[in-house]
């Protein structure tokens, strides 16, 4: 069987959305929006943050660590309990849960109370996000009109993690920490009052049983993935409890695999991760969300260690790169109708790519026009992407299957964003130090492992982009200007 994907432009125009559609598109992103941010709003408050609890700067990754665990590894099984016992319910708990937390966490008084608390923010999160992007999904049908609301979410999530750090910045700088933390409970209350108003419900009607075993090492494989790569990140891919726990998550995605294939009702169904538009399309986030934050984690190495910029100016940088890359997202899923998802998903790998090698044009004694000029450009790429992604691996699947299909596609972003830092960071390391013992000046090293990094991370894009060119290849069908996307 085929799946039609239609790549000549649209037959008639996407079909206006009523007021009330764009109340609820407006209601799930600022939802997403609110979550987004908090993946990066804390990273330039941790210093402060430690000083004021009393958390050791060894133990201050866990301020992100605690948030990303839960977050993480409970998406898969949330977007599916939304399937059963109903996506709108299941979003307002969720958003609940998560403001209550930020709330503990803007009150902590101890370390761990707060950590306590931003992990329960991460399982808050991991039942909101899957589930608002199945309530959006189920909401506007496939075509133009969801095109252009998934684009409208694919840009929000972006630009609310860009602009994270530079809120982080000036929020610490101003107010202090907790007022990070305050901003969550801020952005969600109206959510939270509007949502009953707007949202209907949308469950499957059959009510299968949750399939626990699968829940059970699905949930664990990813707790124990995202826990061993952001460790590493902080200390060393060496480290035994890093080592274990890498070795657990391979077993426990080999029993999942398992489990999947001989449950009656499974978690995930093998039918569809095996539809090449699921698999590719979420082949396709994990990249780019994973090349995105790595790119940003090595540019803020450049701007703050070889240019001395400030937290604030750093934040600045990233703040107008994704500002501009905001208007690609607004134009992405009108490209997408016009071209088709899988065009534009290449195009904008290959764009990230491409613009990524060029800023290894940066040095010591200049170079701050070139990241924010081609930063932007490829923050764009990234947009579009994000976008067309979105898009491929949501397609053809029915509604009672998109709980699980936006499940899949917060987990790529997730394991993206967790996994991307610390793989790059580890390469960079390792050159730097290399070049430090060959005799190289500290910022020279320094220099040198980050122009490795953003090497390897455009290697990476563009791979992807050429990876996903040969699977999705197309097949002319008669008529109309279509293509076959073989499964």
């Amino acid at each position: 069987m085929a799946t039609t994907l239609t790549t000549q432009p649209a037959a008639a125009a996407a079909p206006r959305l009523s007021t009330r559609a764009r109340l609820v598109l407006i209601l799930l992103c600022a939802a997403q929006f609110a979550i987004a941010i908090d993946f990066s709003i804390l990273n330039v408050a941790l210093p402060s943050l430690g000083r004021d609890l009393g958390l050791a700067e060894a133990n201050l990754q866990w301020g992100v660590t605690a948030f990303a665990l839960p977050s993480g590894g409970f998406l898969l099984l949330a977007g599916r309990l939304g399937d059963l016992v109903g996506r709108r319910r299941m979003f307002l708990v969720g958003l609940s849960v998560f403001a209550v937390a930020s709330l503990a966490a803007t009150l902590a008084v101890d370390p761990a109370t707060f950590l306590a608390a931003r992990a329960v923010q991460g399982l808050g999160a991991a039942v909101t996000i899957p589930t608002a992007m199945a309530l959006l999904t189920t909401t506007f049908p496939e075509g133009p009109a969801r095109n252009r609301a998934l684009g409208v979410s694919g840009m929000v999530l972006s630009l609310g993690f860009t602009l994270g750090m530079l809120l982080g910045g000036t929020l610490t700088s101003a107010l202090g920490w907790r007022s990070t933390m305050a901003l969550n409970v801020v952005m969600a209350l109206p959510v939270l009052v509007a949502a009953p108003l707007l949202l209907t419900e949308s469950r499957r009607t059959d009510r299968p049983r949750l399939d626990l075993p699968g829940a059970v090492t699905v949930t664990g494989g990813l707790l124990a993935l995202i826990y061993a790569v952001s460790t590493a990140a902080e200390t060393s891919w060496t480290r035994p409890d890093v080592l274990v726990t890498l070795a657990a998550a391979i077993l426990l995605f080999g029993a999942f695999v398992l489990v999947e294939s001989r449950a009656a009702e499974p978690l995930v169904s093998l039918a569809v991760l095996r539809r090449r538009t699921v698999a590719v399309g979420n082949l396709g986030g994990l990249v780019t969300f994973a090349m995105a934050s790595s790119l940003t984690f090595l540019l803020t190495l450049y701007l703050q260690q070889i240019r001395q910029l400030s937290p604030f100016e750093s934040g600045l940088v990233f703040g107008v790169t994704g500002l501009g890359a905001a208007s690609v997202g607004l134009v992405a899923s009108r490209l997408v109708d016009r071209y088709g998802s899988r065009t534009v998903l290449i195009a904008g790998l290959t764009v990230q790519g491409v613009a990524t090698a060029v800023q290894l044009a940066t040095g010591a004694h200049g170079g701050v026009w070139l990241v924010l000029v081609f930063c932007t450009i490829t923050f764009g790429g990234h947009m579009a992407a994000v976008v067309s992604y979105g898009i491929t691996a949501t397609s053809g699947l029915s509604d009672t299957e998109q709980g699980l299909a936006t499940g899949l596609l917060t987990t790529a972003q997730q394991v993206g964003l967790t996994a991307g830092i610390p793989i790059l960071s580890a390469l960079y390391a390792a050159h730097s130090a290399g070049l430090r013992a060959a005799g190289a000046g500290r910022a020279d090293a320094m220099l040198g492992g980050i122009h490795r990094g953003i090497l390897v991370n455009a290697l990476i894009a563009v791979t992807a982009a050429a990876l996903i060119a040969v699977l999705l290849q197309r097949r002319t069908t008669r008529g109309r200007g279509a293509v076959s996307e073989g499964r």
